[in-house]
């Protein structure tokens, strides 16, 4: 029998808490999990940093002159820190004002981030749960990872969440399928993640194994190290960025052409396929879709597509397409191309065969473990209709009133006052940060629950303090995984900081609207209605789960693995009539009537290629013009940790790395380590080179994640000394239908940085003043 042991749960894993004497001492990797991430093991000093937010702190002109006073101040000017209950009456008597005056509508609470891996401290659930309960707020719909996708999806399929939790794992892959053919890679950096926790990391061990099973693996990506099987068992297949779409249209069209698509699949699985077909071939524009046609615009040989199309027919297999793909200007393409590519080959339900989307973005994927409801915290009823899709925000700012196009749908952006954010760091999700720092002059007000000083607090007018995951009482849950963790608080909280349901409750009691935000509840009476309603919903599928006092003593609760091995879609195939799809039609759309009754220009009813405003082959692009991938980090997830020791010691002089071809760099006498600058017309940023020939000629890669750090604080014109890349990428829409984030469609020049280094100031303090300064007492 097992001793029992305490344990956490983070974004990167489930760690078992270590003591010295009865006091906690750090953190370890989980005993069982075959490949932990070391992420999670920097949390225990990071969140004893002294970047941690100690108190409730007020930019200095709000607070002497109130709402709205010189918003072009943010991120430059010092804070006053003051006592929690006029923290609490500034903010409950903002949000007050705001809608006495403006209404709801002049809320912004969209609040996107990852937050925290506790279900029911989840920062997002909460400040939505607070603004429901005082009349709703403008939300955003969609995600910065799969703005596109989620909104095209269901129409062809269907939804990602579905596709997500049901994708075939990975022991069915390593029986059955014998050539995976995956574009943009399979990374296990991404894969370090869900959101919940895993307690198996099993993307690099499922890879593994299907190499042992003799699976021929192929990898189409700008850069040869995203797809982590062992080494010399990925062919790599160098491709221009966004350019994707065409070889899978290129794949299609010569199976097609050479009579062996599975008619009958087609047939009886999928609609559009004869609308499609004559695409494909040229029958309306005279331009096959051919190996030919694809070689100049992807770089990759004719004679490799064509060959590459008779293998796959020829055995099992399978396609992958990452999301980054879909992250870029008319993002829905390759994965409905890919869609169109596993209905020609037909194997679509069998094991091991079909699509998938994907196997490398989180741990989720390919995982043998029971699917069951855990523990959520209701978010009420929103009485706001007026949302953004989530990558708009600026937009919004920017432009109120204007009208947009969504999923076949026309809205107007809102006129925003107030933004209340609580989990999440806009300066790094969003796109063309000078831009997003312009637009955020435009609301009188912005508060921010802030566990460190990064750059999304030091851009707030009110910061109130919140703990972290190894503060308070929680409960850890994942999509797939097999461990329910009681996380039970390990450290004390920092100076005056507070869980985000007490400054919540604290709020509402102001707003009069204690009863229905608390519902009577203190936190740990929450603790135990969520898990006792998830488990009541567990038993529907099958899953017993043990008292919560029994599991609360336990810490932890291991479930069983499915019944039966997971293939995606299998009983779609065996009875489409039985079991049809959520799409119109009940089955895989290869032509979508109702997209294409959208009229958009920019995503027609079919599959197409469309050539993006930035890349490599666009007329207008400069020679000495770089395609920049800005990928997902392996030492952090998005921004959270950055300033952790672990993250930092993958720094280059100080800054986030870029990656850049040998070739490029000899051009521009840049060598290894060197500090170099990125730019175009949209910003610059300051990073440390690594030459290497991991990513092809033409293109530089570089993590995102570094916190924004400009010389001139809250000047939307200045230098990012840290290495952020998105002051570099596109604020537009992946296209009319999805408006998705489309930061993969990015050139930049890159040259040697030759004047003083700025120093980078990112882990630095703000400045504050004592109240009476403040004050000019």
């Amino acid at each position: 029998m097992r001793q029992k042991r305490e344990l956490t749960s983070a974004h990167w894993g489930v760690y078992e808490v270590q003591r010295c004497e009865g006091q906690p001492s750090g953190l370890r990797a989980l005993a069982e999990d075959p490949d932990p991430s070391p992420i999670g093991l920097a949390m225990w000093d990071a969140y004893r940093s002294p970047l941690r937010v100690q108190r409730p702190a007020v930019r200095r002109s709000w607070l002497r002159e109130g709402p709205g006073a010189r918003p072009e101040l943010r991120g430059r000017e010092a804070f006053v820190e003051i006592e929690w209950e006029h923290a609490l009456d500034l903010v409950a008597g903002e949000l007050r004002r705001v809608r006495e005056r403006y209404g709801n509508e002049a809320i912004f609470g969209g609040s996107y981030g990852w937050s925290s891996a506790g279900r029911f401290h989840h920062a997002q659930s909460q400040v939505h749960r607070l603004l429901n309960t005082i009349g709703g707020y403008v939300r955003s719909v969609d995600s910065y990872s799969l703005g596109a996708a989620r909104v095209l999806m269901p129409h062809i399929v269907a939804s990602m969440e579905e596709l997500m939790g049901h994708h075939h794992g990975w022991d069915v892959m390593q029986q059955h399928t014998r050539l995976l053919v995956s574009f943009g890679g399979i990374p296990a950096k991404n894969a370090q993640v869900s959101a919940g926790g895993p307690a198996e990391h099993r993307l690099r061990p499922g890879l593994a194994g299907l190499a042992a099973a003799g699976c021929r693996m192929v990898n189409f990506s700008p850069v040869r190290d995203n797809f982590d099987a062992p080494e010399g068992s990925v062919e790599w297949v160098p491709i221009r960025p966004n350019t994707d779409t065409a070889a899978l249209l290129a794949l299609a069209c010569e199976l097609v052409r050479a009579g062996r698509h599975d008619a009958s699949f087609l047939g009886r699985h999928c609609v559009g396929f004869e609308h499609w077909a004559d695409d494909l071939l040229g029958r309306r524009d005279g331009i096959a879709k051919d190996a030919d046609w694809a070689a100049p615009i992807t770089g990759v040989p004719a004679e490799y597509l064509r060959r590459l199309a008779g293998e796959l027919a020829d055995t099992r297999s399978f396609i992958n397409v990452a999301w980054s793909l879909q992250r870029a200007e008319h993002g829905e393409q390759p994965f409905w191309a890919a869609v169109g590519l596993a209905s020609v080959l037909g194997q679509i339900g069998l094991p091991g065969g079909g699509f998938g989307v994907a196997y490398g973005p989180a741990n989720t994927m390919g995982s043998p473990h029971t699917k069951y409801p855990g523990p959520t915290l209701p978010q009420g009823s929103n009485a706001v209709r007026a949302f953004i899709p989530v990558a708009r925000i600026a937009d919004m700012l920017l432009h109120p009133g204007q009208g947009f196009d969504y999923n076949g749908q026309r809205h107007v952006y809102p006129d925003i006052e107030l933004i209340y954010w609580a989990g999440g760091n806009p300066f790094h999700h969003h796109q063309d940060l000078n831009r997003l720092a312009r637009a955020w002059r435009k609301p009188a007000t912005i508060v921010a629950h802030e566990q460190v000083w990064n750059a999304h607090a030091k851009m707030a007018d009110i910061v109130l303090p919140a703990t972290s995951t190894l503060e308070r009482d929680d409960i850890g849950f994942a999509t797939r995984e097999p461990l329910l963790v009681a996380m039970k608080a390990v450290l004390p909280p920092p100076g005056q900081a507070r869980d985000d349901y007490a400054i919540f409750s604290a709020l509402a009691q102001r707003l009069g609207a204690e009863r229905e935000f608390t519902e009577g509840r203190n936190a740990g009476e929450w603790l135990r209605h969520l898990y006792d309603e998830s488990a009541t919903r567990a038993r529907k599928v099958g899953v017993e789960l043990p008292p919560f006092d029994d599991f609360w003593r336990a810490g932890e609760f291991r479930v069983a693995s499915a019944s039966r091995p997971l293939v995606m879609l299998e009983d779609f195939r065996a009875d489409p009539q039985a079991h049809p799809l959520s799409t119109p039609s009940g089955r895989i759309e290869l032509q979508s009537r109702r997209i294409a009754g959208f009229d958009y220009d920019d995503c027609p009813g079919h599959p197409v290629w469309r050539e993006p405003r930035e890349w490599l082959g666009a007329k207008t692009a400069s020679p000495w013009q770089l395609h920049l991938i800005s990928d997902q980090p392996h030492t952090k997830l998005h921004s959270q940790l950055d300033f952790s020791s672990y993250s930092r010691s993958n720094k280059v002089a100080g800054r986030e790395p870029v990656v850049i071809h040998p070739d490029d760099a000899a051009r521009r006498g840049i060598a290894d380590g060197a500090l170099v600058r990125l730019f175009n017309a949209r910003g610059a940023c300051l990073a440390g080179a690594r030459v290497s020939d991991a990513v092809m000629p033409g293109v530089v890669r570089m993590a995102t994640g570094a916190w924004w750090d400009p010389v001139t604080p809250g000047d939307p014109d200045t230098l990012d000394k840290h290495g952020n890349p998105n002051v570099l990428t596109q604020d537009i829409g992946a296209s009319r239908l999805s408006q998705g984030c489309a930061a993969q469609s990015c050139l930049v020049e890159i040259e040697a940085f030759t004047g003083p280094a700025p120093g980078v100031t990112a882990f630095e303090l703000p400045r504050f003043e004592a109240w009476e300064a403040a004050n000019g007492d």
